[in-house]
């Protein structure tokens, strides 16, 4: 009974966590926005698209740090797969939300933004699409065999779309959003380095003075 409880309440926990680390990002976006059926429509939506995906990636980059844990705690893979659908769908709408509102001009958006974070910008979409490309040919031997170096290369796209956010989201320049949106940066590149480095070498050199 008491370990019930304890489950049921864990679980309300990361429930609420996740809706928070994504909800409090998109709500200070959104909540000075003037919604109107106009010309301002997608550039209102354009940046939602971008927190979205960006703070999902940001619970998949955390979560991998504390898998074992979350495997007993929730339907884990259940999770990955819905946030996953989440974060393709909003990856593919924020860039094209942009390209939409100006009239598919590459020109125009590198003549509005630095060209730099741009480049991280089409460099970390493409390497952050190997993972659902990856996952959708899992089947075939070759993509299985290199599951993990995908997972590492989709983690790299993650962290040069944080740089590019950083750089040049408009609500990312002061306040609050850019304080939280540089601790999920820094947070992520450690989790990261834990989750494919440091885990893995304990995995293949564990402790000599373990009993065998």
């Amino acid at each position: 009974m008491i370990k019930a409880m304890n489950q049921f309440f864990i679980k309300c926990f990361l429930i609420s966590f996740s809706f928070l680390a994504v909800g409090y990002p998109l709500w200070v976006v959104l909540h000075t926005v003037n919604w109107a059926l106009n010309a301002t429509l997608l550039s209102n939506l354009f940046p939602a698209f971008g927190i979205v995906a960006f703070t999902l990636l940001w619970l998949h980059a955390i979560s991998g740090v504390f898998e074992p844990w979350l495997r007993r705690q929730i339907d884990f893979d259940k999770f990955v797969h819905v946030t996953s659908l989440i974060i393709l769908a909003s990856i593919i709408l924020h860039p094209l939300l942009l390209l939409v509102e100006t009239g598919f001009s590459f020109s125009k958006i590198f003549l509005h933004y630095e060209a730099k974070y741009i480049w991280f910008a089409i460099i970390g979409w493409f390497l952050l699409i190997t993972y659902d490309i990856g996952k959708v040919l899992k089947k075939y031997n070759f993509f299985s065999r290199h599951w993990n170096k995908i997972l590492v290369v989709s983690t790299v796209g993650f962290i040069l779309t944080f740089f590019h956010s950083l750089n040049l989201g408009s609500d990312l320049q002061a306040g609050p959003l850019r304080t939280i949106w540089i601790f999920y940066g820094v947070t992520a590149i450690l989790a990261t380095i834990y989750t494919y480095g440091i885990r893995r070498l304990r995995k293949n050199y564990p402790d000599s003075t373990a009993i065998k």
